[in-house]
């Protein structure tokens, strides 16, 4: 009979290879994977100010509500900044981790909840975390599906598609924190220092492979999936972390596809 931790760990392949898919391919086509960083690290902070302001009994809400909302908040200054967009980045990735710290340093018996975001595991996943990442994703696919034109159109040329009267800054707003939220589904599963790699090598890999703006997206999502279930899989037979060995395949997809496509 197959362990519910395991079968927890597959469903959250599936939904961690959506975000990948999505956000992903969205970040490599704008060119800006370092809001990557920011949005996770920024995911802590928020998530130790709700288990803080729970331990002090202001109120009890998911410590991800308040990943999503620190997340969003460096994706709309991000967006703000324009050109400035990694200045914007790296400041606030520097004030939600001083944040982070302060929070963990008021609620030191909590805090191991607040490091595992910084880690993940897979298999440590909860029900109610599945349902939570699967919730969110739901909502990005709707979001990503019913703007997906527009998107790329600023992705690729935004000043064409604020001539063509495309609202680029406010779509620009949305699809970075759109970003932002499938980043703190990502740090969820495979925690805030690898979520770069399962988020930004499938879809790099894929967009150096691919032919065109649907394959970015299928390539990276399978990419994803094979490298999180190998991750599963060898963890099985070895002691070792499934998110670090998915993570370490991810980004060797990524070169093994540069190099190929310079040796052909």
């Amino acid at each position: 009979m197959v362990d519910l931790y395991l079968i927890r760990a597959i469903i959250a392949v599936f939904i961690l290879s959506i975000n990948a898919s999505i956000a992903g391919s969205f970040t490599i086509f704008k060119d800006i994977p370092f809001l990557i960083v920011g949005a996770a690290h920024a995911a802590l902070a928020g998530a130790a100010l709700f288990i803080a302001l729970a331990v002090y009994g202001v109120f009890n809400f998911d410590p991800i509500i308040g990943s999503i909302i620190f997340a969003i908040f460096v994706a709309i200054s991000a967006a703000h900044a324009k050109s400035k967009v990694n200045i914007a980045i790296g400041i606030s990735f520097a004030m939600s981790m001083s944040l982070a710290v302060l929070f963990i340093s008021l609620i030191r018996e909590q805090a191991s909840r607040v490091w595992g975001l910084l880690f993940g595991d897979l298999l440590l996943l909860t029900n109610r975390d599945i349902i939570s990442m699967a919730i969110i994703t739901i909502f990005v696919i709707i979001i990503a599906l019913y703007f997906n034109k527009e998107f790329l159109f600023i992705s690729f040329d935004s000043e064409g598609a604020k001539a063509s009267g495309i609202k680029v800054n406010e779509l620009n707003y949305l699809l970075l924190s759109l970003i932002a939220v499938s980043t703190v589904i990502m740090v969820k599963g495979v925690g805030a220092i690898l979520v770069y790699a399962m988020l930004v090598a499938p879809a790099a890999a894929a967009n150096e492979k691919a032919k065109s703006v649907l394959q970015v997206f299928s390539i990276s999502a399978l990419i994803a999936l094979i490298s999180g279930f190998s991750g599963l899989f060898i963890t099985f037979y070895f002691t070792i972390s499934a998110t670090a060995v998915a993570s370490l395949i991810a980004t060797l997809f990524y070169f093994f596809f540069v190099i190929n496509k310079k040796i052909i």
